[in-house]
């Protein structure tokens, strides 16, 4: 079929002459067609193509491959008659071969543009260069990343497409395009540090624009990463940069004729954990899934993901500038194709995670996701001699689905987190013991009343961590069983574990653990009954979380915290708390429960009856029985006995907790002063 163009930069596609995408069927047949594409069409013997498709072939893997090429050929050429020999995917001799044409895969033209921009003048080249890389879509043959037999492809196409981000940068320089080959020149060393050639770049770029001060810091920012971190010296073409800019030699000028940009230099090999904040710039290394594939890329995506994780737990920005890379080093992993590694990477990210609602569900998804395709991986490539690594591994792997998937109500969270603890218990390893156990604390909000098993847990988490030196989970640890009892409204208890965590805190640098005391501490004083101070205490607290990092406890919960206060112990009618609600304020995920409190505001009951039977139940979260209580407070004022019989059932194994103060943060008083207000309702 004439027209007919294939897309190998990113997910393996074929489209007709229309630019509609052909129906491929399922992934073998992609996978074959991927195989032929690679063969760049040379002829891949029926045998090769069984040994690259399945690990141990079946006797029906031939006639397998036999009815994929059929399949496929049908998809390729719709209008070949019957018994007409095919034309683009051909069988030959022992195999078959794929003879597109070789402007009709995108990798293809993505090659021959990056070599002819390399002899056009610079503003074709700039021109060719961009729609080159326009073709990238994602990695290269994107899922077939654990496949040996696309590797060699893939890195060698990235490779090539880090070269021509280089080679538009250098066209600017050429044209005179300085100031906008900055900011490229800037997103591009974020991603990939290592690169020398780049640096050069951007150093020339900067004093071109008169701004010589920022070319030398920026020389010397590479000078520091590759010799004080990275054990190599600067290369010849960098220091003889900084001696011309010292010198202001005029070759430098861009009407100069001697003038000359040095091509990319490859990247060396892996830094090691600095404090911040340059640290900030090596975490961006891990930005795309590129930046990986010069010698020693192994080494250095572990090495920068240890020092993303020491960044989340010790920056008062932490978790944003660590979430920010987390998903960009898990799929530079998965690029090349190593599932132990992929494993490695993802449960790596052992921050404790204290709130049990997800800072970002999409990136959550997509870390799940990457969890479950590297724990199938990993299955298929166990080896019985290293049990022991690959459950390891694979605890760290189930510890990750359980944390990532906190508050979602998805049965695979409590399933993840009892596997995991199992596994980590078998294996006797604290550290992993402790990873899981954070698993198993975030998936123990699945109903109401579960303090006293987040308190056990907190206790576990306690004893271990002092035994075995584990800081950062002490701090989780106790920041647990200071929610935990003041929601069993122990509140001296609560008291020694905050003050626990404040010293924790302060001696190992852990600033936003201090952000959960102080909030706990504006609880404290609502649980006292007090007023005006309770407000303030909470407003202050706000104020520390603020830029933290964590939109999933931030978002909403100050407006939250003042409309607890209003109806603590169920004190106050629904109908006069709505006054205080402006539902113009940001409530983050609370606003389905602050618009059912503001509509009793209407005089309307059959209004706000309708949406207040349009409440979801509340997420499996820290906050479920002080959300529970707000729904109540509304059903209680409008008399709806269908609702408040729910919430009594919803309510009823909280009796005797204290609403909402599980999370350290708020609470609508006892829990049986809301079971025996439904109750006299009734």
């Amino acid at each position: 079929m004439e027209g007919v163009t294939f897309g190998v930069l990113g997910p393996v596609v074929a489209w007709d002459r229309y630019g509609r995408a052909l129906a491929l069927k399922g992934p073998r047949h992609r996978a074959v067609l991927a195989r032929l594409i690679v063969a760049r069409r040379r002829v891949v013997p029926v045998a090769r193509v069984v040994e690259d498709l399945w690990d141990e072939p079946g006797p029906r893997a031939v006639g397998a491959v036999q009815t994929f090429v059929g399949a496929l050929r049908r998809a390729l050429e719709p209008d070949r008659p019957a018994r007409a020999p095919a034309r683009l995917l051909v069988t030959e001799g022992p195999g078959y071969a794929l003879r597109a044409a070789p402007d009709s895969v995108d990798a293809w033209r993505f090659e021959s543009a990056v070599a002819a921009a390399g002899t056009l003048p610079p503003a074709q080249a700039l021109e060719r260069l961009g729609s080159a890389l326009e073709l990238w879509r994602g990695p290269a043959y994107a899922e077939f990343a654990w496949e040996e037999w696309a590797r060699g492809e893939r890195s060698r196409l990235c490779e090539l497409r880090l070269q021509a981000v280089e080679g538009q940068a250098r066209a600017r320089l050429e044209l005179g395009l300085a100031a906008e080959a900055v900011p490229e020149l800037d997103a591009h060393l974020a991603e990939h540090p290592w690169r020398e050639g780049a640096w050069r770049l951007l150093a020339l770029a900067l004093y071109r624009m008169g701004r010589q001060a920022d070319a030398l810091a920026v020389l010397r920012r590479a000078r520091e990463l590759l010799a004080g971190e990275l054990g190599m010296d600067a290369g010849p073409e960098l220091r003889a940069l900084e001696t011309d800019i010292l010198n202001q030699n005029p070759n430098l000028d861009p009407t100069s004729p001697a003038r000359a940009a040095a091509p990319a230099a490859p990247a060396p090999s892996p830094p090691s954990a600095e404090p911040l904040p340059p640290a900030l710039l090596w975490t961006r290394a891990v930005a795309a899934y590129d930046r990986t594939l010069a010698a020693g890329a192994k080494a250095r995506l572990e090495s920068t993901v240890g020092l993303i994780r020491t960044v989340a737990v010790t920056a008062d920005s932490g978790p944003h500038a660590a979430q920010e890379h987390r998903l960009a080093a898990i799929a530079a992993a998965e690029e090349l194709g190593d599932p132990e590694l992929t494993a490695r990477v993802i449960g790596a990210y052992d921050v404790p995670a204290i709130w049990t609602r997800s800072d970002d569900p999409e990136q959550a998804r997509q870390i799940v996701t990457a969890a479950r395709r590297t724990l199938a991986a990993l299955t298929a490539v166990a080896d019985p001699a290293r049990s022991g690594p690959h459950e390891a591994a694979r605890c760290r792997l189930l510890a990750t689905i359980a944390l990532e998937t906190r508050g979602s109500r998805s049965p695979a969270g409590p399933r993840a987190a009892r596997e995991a603890e199992e596994i980590a218990r078998r294996l006797n390893d604290p550290a992993l013991l402790a990873f899981a156990l954070n698993g198993t604390f975030m998936q123990s909000c699945t109903r109401a009343g579960l303090a006293p098993r987040r308190d056990a847990i907190g206790a576990e988490l306690v004893d271990l961590s002092d035994r075995h030196g584990l800081v950062n989970f002490a701090v989780l640890g106790h920041l647990i069983r200071m929610q935990a009892r003041g929601a069993l409204g122990d509140f001296d208890a609560a008291d020694e574990h905050a003050a626990a965590v404040d010293g924790l805190s302060e001696r190992h640098e852990r600033p936003l653990a201090g952000a959960f005391t102080q909030w706990y501490r504006a609880l404290r004083l609502a649980a006292s009954g007090q007023s005006a101070r309770p407000e303030a205490a909470y407003r202050a607290a706000a104020v520390r979380l603020r830029g933290a990092g964590m939109p999933g406890v931030e978002r909403g919960l100050l407006p939250l915290a003042r409309l607890s206060l209003s109806l603590a112990g169920a004190s106050a009618s629904a109908a006069e708390a709505a006054e205080l609600v402006d539902t113009d304020e940001d409530w983050g995920p609370y606003r389905p429960w602050a618009e059912a409190i503001a509509a009793l505001r209407t005089g309307h009951h059959a209004y706000a009856r309708t949406v207040l039977r349009a409440l979801p139940e509340p997420p499996a979260d820290l906050l479920y029985e002080a959300l529970c209580c707000l729904e109540t407070a509304v059903a209680l004022e409008l008399g709806d006995q269908a609702v408040l019989e729910r919430l009594h059932t919803r309510l009823l194994p909280a009796a005797g907790e204290l609403a909402g103060a599980g999370s350290g943060l708020i609470t609508l008083g006892p829990v049986d002063h809301w079971l025996t207000a439904i109750t006299r309702r009734s």
